[in-house]
């Protein structure tokens, strides 16, 4: 049925990974010149296809892995040692100025055309990282039942983060560079841990421990 502790494990993942308040001072740089509205547009088409991207892999990410011939305690391990790399970046700040670049490129390229599918949607919200810790959460919710309540802990995630994106202005003056600094590590450590419980529990199921 409910399992409390596993939809709020999996919750918080997603948050970590996504990180709301790191993504929105790039979201003001990325939708820099538009009004208010067109912000709410582009946060709005962005949020809707990154759900629909991590939904299809909290659906199928399983399957396309028994195609390959994966078992997924490999790619626990593998998922794992990933989203620690992503921790790492977030706590030595590396993944921040990663995703800045992104912005950069699409706005000399594309001149803030479709922004809200790249680089917004793909990959600074729907990217490796949160592929990866949906396709690991999806081994965790087995049945029908569970997998519909994982893609409502996805739209919750969704939710939150794209009232970060509206809510942008705001988060960047209340943080300024120290707290968003502060938050970014922090979260990194929480990803860290839970990227290391991928790891853990992969080699458990790889070697039956």
């Amino acid at each position: 049925m409910f399992d409390v502790d596993l939809l709020i494990n999996a919750l918080t993942t997603l948050l970590v990974t996504l990180d709301p308040p790191g993504l929105a001072p790039i979201f003001l740089s990325l939708t820099v010149g538009l009004s208010r509205q067109q912000r709410f547009q582009v946060a709005t088409r962005g949020s809707l296809i990154a759900f629909f991207i991590l939904a299809a892999f909290a659906l199928f990410g399983d399957g396309i892995l028994g195609l390959l011939g994966i078992s997924i305690g490999a790619f626990r391990i593998a998922g794992g040692m990933l989203l620690f790399w992503i921790a790492f970046e977030m706590i030595f700040e590396k993944r921040q100025e990663r995703k800045e670049k992104a912005g950069e490129t699409a706005i000399t390229k594309d001149h803030l055309h479709n922004i809200a599918v790249f680089p917004l949607a793909l990959p600074l919200v729907a990217g490796p990282g949160a592929i990866s810790a949906t396709i690991l959460l999806g081994s965790s919710f087995p049945s029908a039942l569970e997998r519909v309540q994982l893609i409502v802990v996805i739209a919750a995630s969704m939710a939150i983060l794209f009232l970060a994106l509206v809510i942008a202005e705001r988060i960047d003056r209340f943080l300024g560079v120290t707290g968003r600094a502060i938050l970014t590590r922090l979260l990194g450590v929480i990803l860290a841990a839970l990227a290391v419980q991928f790891v853990v529990d992969g080699v458990r199921s790889a070697f039956q421990v």
